[in-house]
């Protein structure tokens, strides 16, 4: 039994003016002509959209390959159907009588789909804003995921995207000294950077040097007055 859309409206935390267009959204096209593919394609669109201007503002130092590497992590078919099973869309989706038989309103491609086809039906229904409004809500916890792990990224790779950003060198690392024995060796490393005081780190490793290093000039830097670009 298809479940009332009102309860699927609350999910979403927007109720439509035409009920017309949430239907369609809801609608496979196995179940009729009146399909949500055209809307899929709308949603589809927006969703990319949204997503890549809120990456866009939430790591401003992130290149163009790691931000078409997120929006595609967020975006993809098992992510999407993620959102979809957390609103229960699947038990309000107008499916053909195979369809269902076959266990459609549980399979990802068709919930990933539909929830594309809400987004495009809010956005005719309300226009963009809305749309965004609902996307935010839906992919609040994602993103806050992916902020998590943006802060457990390594200081060198944290150092890099800063300087990337502020389109300075990127770092140099020398080493200052190697001592003890073959199988138990200690490096202490210089991490410089162009305009800025050198910074040391050591450890029992090349690897663990330079990440102390990076990290004790990313703290250095935090200091420093903003840069005229």
């Amino acid at each position: 039994m298809i479940r009332d859309p009102d309860l699927l409206q609350q999910r979403l935390g927007y109720r439509f003016s035409d009920s017309a267009l949430l239907q369609q959204a809801l609608t496979h096209r196995s179940a009729g002509s009146n399909n949500n593919e055209r809307l899929e394609y709308l949603g589809d669109a927006i969703l990319g959209a949204v997503i890549a201007a809120e990456l866009y503002q939430r790591f401003p130092s992130a290149s163009e390959g790691r931000l078409s590497r997120l929006r595609a992590s967020l975006v993809r078919r098992e992510s999407l159907a993620e959102i979809a099973r957390t609103l229960q869309l699947g038990e309000y989706l107008q499916l053909g009588t195979g369809e269902r038989r076959s266990g459609g309103h549980r399979r990802g491609s068709i919930l990933s789909d539909a929830l594309e086809a809400l987004l495009g039906a809010i956005y005719l229904d309300n226009g963009f804003d809305a749309c965004r409004n609902c996307i935010h809500e839906q992919f609040a916890g994602k993103f806050d995921a992916l902020d998590e792990i943006a802060v457990l990224k390594d200081p060198k790779t944290r150092l890099q995207e800063y300087l990337q950003a502020q389109r300075r060198p990127l770092p140099e690392y020398r080493v200052l000294e190697v001592s003890g024995e073959s199988h138990a060796q200690w490096f202490r490393i210089s991490c410089e950077v162009q305009d800025a005081r050198a910074c040391t780190g050591s450890g029992n490793s090349r690897r663990k040097a330079e990440q102390e290093a990076a990290g004790m000039m990313l703290q250095q830097l935090a200091t420093e007055p903003p840069r005229e670009r």
